[in-house]
């Protein structure tokens, strides 16, 4: 039976590493950037039940959480014309899209207030972004895929369902909230690992 969870695994690995090493934005940013690339070269790993959108809203799943809360690892899932409402993330972030295309409206904070920049991207499979309140934090992101559903990847520098941020609602107020995950069971990372090693072993 195949490894399947494997790229989440070493991602996990390595981002373990990576947070141990340092504390410095840009370094995190730019490593992870490679590690998160890598893991979103293929869409194989994600078991389905953390790829299926919601019926009213986007699903967002917990993949993987820091013991020391250094980082997350969490699963967004779109649904045709499912969007996020505008929002920031108050930490380093990286976004790397594995199935499906999602459209990135960008916003920045003027007067206390998130105000369109104008800038916009589409993402596709394998591009990965950055976001943090260094490069760029407020935005609202949507499928653009059309009729399928879209899934993204996202490493945040903490346990970005617990994280008190801030959105705009639907009157276009400013207000806290805590997203959480949509999910109750994690993917088993070490699972299929023990189990190939065992099997190995039982053959020697």
């Amino acid at each position: 039976m195949p490894d399947s969870i494997a790229p989440l695994r070493d991602f996990v690995r390595a981002m373990t590493v990576l947070v141990g090493r340092t504390r410095d934005e840009r370094s995190l940013l730019a490593e992870g950037r490679q590690h998160l690339a890598a893991l979103v070269c293929d869409d194989r790993w994600l078991p389905d039940a953390f790829a299926m959108p919601l019926a009213d809203r986007y699903g967002q799943y917990l993949l993987h959480c820091d013991a020391l809360g250094r980082f997350s690892v969490v699963a967004l899932a779109w649904g045709a014309g499912q969007q996020t409402p505008i929002h920031n993330h108050t930490v380093w972030g990286l976004v790397g899209v594995l199935r499906g295309a999602e459209s990135c409206e960008e916003f920045e904070l003027r007067d206390g207030t998130p105000q369109a920049t104008g800038l916009a991207h589409t993402m596709r499979p394998g591009s990965v972004e950055a976001v943090s309140p260094t490069v760029g934090d407020w935005h609202r992101v949507r499928n653009a895929d059309g009729t399928d559903t879209s899934v993204s990847i996202h490493v945040y520098g903490a346990d970005i369902g617990a994280l008190r941020r801030q959105r705009l609602d639907d009157r276009g107020r400013l207000c806290g909230f805590v997203s959480g995950y949509d999910n109750t069971v994690l993917p088993n990372l070490w699972g299929d690992a023990d189990a190939a090693s065992a099997r190995e072993e039982a053959r020697a």
